[in-house]
């Protein structure tokens, strides 16, 4: 990416707002397995999906939807198999979305942006684009913005204003505490190199 790329990010409204309905709608049937972590989950993946559209530049509609299911799906193993190893059943997850949707050709690279989301270093996937992009959008907002890749601090805190927390955040302090307390020998084992 150039300066000149660097300083014209922003974020395209319309299709943001697209891929907000289809998280909306994909998280609407999990609103009673997440029960009181919903609202903070749902704004957790609506602001990596922002920064995601941010930092990919691509508004087509087949983007747009894959950004939305990867963001829906890419914790929700958290709450549907009730732990913080959660890559595996987030990905189980998605698979059943997108067998039942007739979506099965995106399957690969969206459980790679899931897979890769934690990863700490770069993912290299030169075939899929938006594993990498979805890992930095992941990371601006798990790092409450320090670790923007790009994405312009202004935009970054209109969505946090838009989108507020709503604990998400400190739930996953508490479940890493908590892991850490279980299995010190594997603290966090959705992180990797």
């Amino acid at each position: 990416m150039n300066i000149k790329q660097q300083f014209s990010l922003s974020l395209d409204d319309d299709a943001f707002i697209q891929c907000s309905t289809w998280i909306e709608t994909i998280l609407q049937e999990y609103k009673t397995v997440i029960q009181l972590d919903y609202q903070g989950y749902l704004n957790h993946c609506k602001r990596v999906a922002a920064c995601c559209l941010t930092l990919c530049q691509d508004n087509g509609s087949e983007t747009i939807y894959k950004i939305a299911i990867a963001a829906a799906f890419h914790d929700i193993g958290i709450w549907t198999a009730k732990t913080i190893d959660y890559l595996s059943p987030s990905v189980d997850q998605m698979q059943q979305y997108l067998i039942t949707n007739d979506l099965l050709d995106w399957e690969k690279e969206i459980a790679l942006m899931i897979t890769e989301h934690h990863k700490l270093t770069k993912a290299e996937f030169s075939e899929y684009p938006l594993v990498e992009y979805f890992r930095q959008a992941d990371y601006a907002d798990f790092s409450l913005g320090l670790l923007r890749s790009n994405i312009p601090v202004n935009q970054f805190k209109k969505l946090t204003k838009q989108f507020p927390n709503f604990g998400f955040h400190k739930t996953l302090i508490y479940l890493g505490i908590k892991r850490l307390v279980q299995k010190p020998w594997s603290p966090l084992p959705m992180f990797k190199w």
